[in-house]
């Protein structure tokens, strides 16, 4: 069954932010755009490319009023000693939630459950908590974050302007489309 277009489930997991240790809900999703990153896990190989990719974004991001969360199955704890030892991980200014539990991975439904590590996974959140976009690569293939602003770009649009979608590679300011019967067979 596909995510898309569900809310966001219920959790509660601590995370390193701004120097210090936070709790995070859920309800931190709600109320504005929300990018939630997955990666299997700290102090690895592919996982700080994609998070410097990210934070490279951020205030991209940001500008458009999105706020970014990485999740691992490792802890908090796990996450600031990372942060604090690794010169690409210290650029990090964006949440980075711990997810020992397992709970959170299991919610999006992202786990690996053999391996206890999350899929390389990315969901776009409306301001209501509802899933609107998901990205899912094997392991060994890193995402690209400018991408991730296009679609934000895009999920935003059609959130704003009911009755018109986005076609392929639609940037910014460009045309859109007004699904109807005239359109049927012509595009």
């Amino acid at each position: 069954m596909s995510l898309i277009g569900t809310e966001v489930k219920p959790f509660k997991a601590q995370a390193f932010h701004d120097g210090k240790f936070i709790d995070v809900t859920e309800e931190n999703f709600k109320g504005k755009w929300s990018v939630v990153c997955f990666y299997p896990a700290d102090f690895t190989f592919v996982c700080p490319t994609e998070l410097e990719d990210l934070q490279n974004e951020y205030d991209n991001l940001k500008a458009l009023g999105v706020e970014v969360y990485s999740v691992s199955t490792d802890t908090h704890f796990t996450h600031k000693a990372w942060h604090d030892h690794s010169d690409t991980i210290k650029k990090i200014k964006y949440v980075m939630i711990g997810d020992p539990s397992h709970v959170i991975s299991r919610n999006f439904d992202v786990l690996i459950e053999e391996e206890g590590v999350a899929d390389r996974a990315t969901f776009i959140i409306d301001p209501d908590g509802v899933i609107q976009a998901i990205e899912i690569n094997a392991g060994g293939i890193g995402r690209d974050a400018s991408i991730l602003v296009n679609k934000i770009k895009a999920a935003q649009y059609v959130r704003n302007n009911p009755g018109e979608v986005c076609p392929a590679k639609w940037k910014e300011g460009a045309e859109t489309l007004k699904p109807s019967l005239d359109l049927v067979g012509k595009i």
